[in-house]
């Protein structure tokens, strides 16, 4: 019950961190990042307010991709899901992007007054930089880059677990294939060398019977 408690686990955190990401995505394509004030010679001066869906005009679509990946993530398995994950980080690197420069560079008068669409003789007089946009977007696209991680692990993880389970499957084999020889060496030289403690403990492990010169499979009770 713990493995399987565990797997869901597991399938949930990546769906869990996409939610989020998609939310914030969504979220910020709806807030106001730049404000532009300009003056055009003819009366009072304007505010104009550019949204994340203008400003970061990819928000939006890349909000949609991630709720799209979110269905997807219970269909595919094996490389299928390996490309999924690297389309999520691809999509978080890109959203990830207009937020940064924002951050670092703030908005240029030029850029403000395109995508306010100003009239050519408008001459913009301060554009106001509001961050919180900024940093919701970078949540939304660490959440995102954090699941495709997780996901590409969780491609890995069985193979670990079966290899995991596998191995002590292989070693009693080996161990009774040993107790057999063993057994079968020791009548042949006179009862030859004991075996030991514990190749006789693993060999009835492995439900074969170490003083069994046929090598024998014990039958249980």
């Amino acid at each position: 019950m713990t493995e399987r408690s565990g797997r869901r686990g597991s399938s949930a955190l990546p769906v869990a961190l996409l939610v989020v990401a998609a939310a914030c995505l969504w979220g910020a394509s709806r807030m106001t990042w730049v404000r532009v004030t300009s003056f055009d010679g003819l009366g009072e001066s304007r505010t104009d307010e550019l949204l994340g869906s203008t400003w970061a005009a990819a928000t939006t679509p890349l909000a949609l991709v991630l709720v799209a990946a979110i269905a997807a993530s219970f269909a595919v398995r094996g490389w299928a899901s390996r490309v999924l994950a690297l389309l999520i980080a691809v999509v978080a690197v890109a959203a990830a992007i207009p937020a940064v420069r924002l951050l670092t560079a703030g908005a240029s008068d030029s850029e403000s007054a395109a995508l306010a669409e100003l009239p050519a003789r408008a001459q913009v007089s301060m554009t106001d930089v509001s961050i919180l946009p900024a940093i919701v977007t970078l949540v939304g696209a660490v959440c995102a880059f954090a699941a495709a991680v997780v996901s590409i692990r969780k491609t890995f993880a069985p193979q670990v677990l079966s290899s995991k389970y596998d191995a002590p499957a292989v070693r009693r084999d080996e161990v009774a294939r040993r107790a057999r020889t063993t057994a079968s060496g020791a009548g042949a030289a006179d009862e030859g060398e004991d075996l030991t403690e514990r190749m006789m403990w693993d060999a009835l492990d492995a439900g074969e019977d170490p003083t069994d010169e046929s090598g024998t499979r014990r039958s249980s009770d």
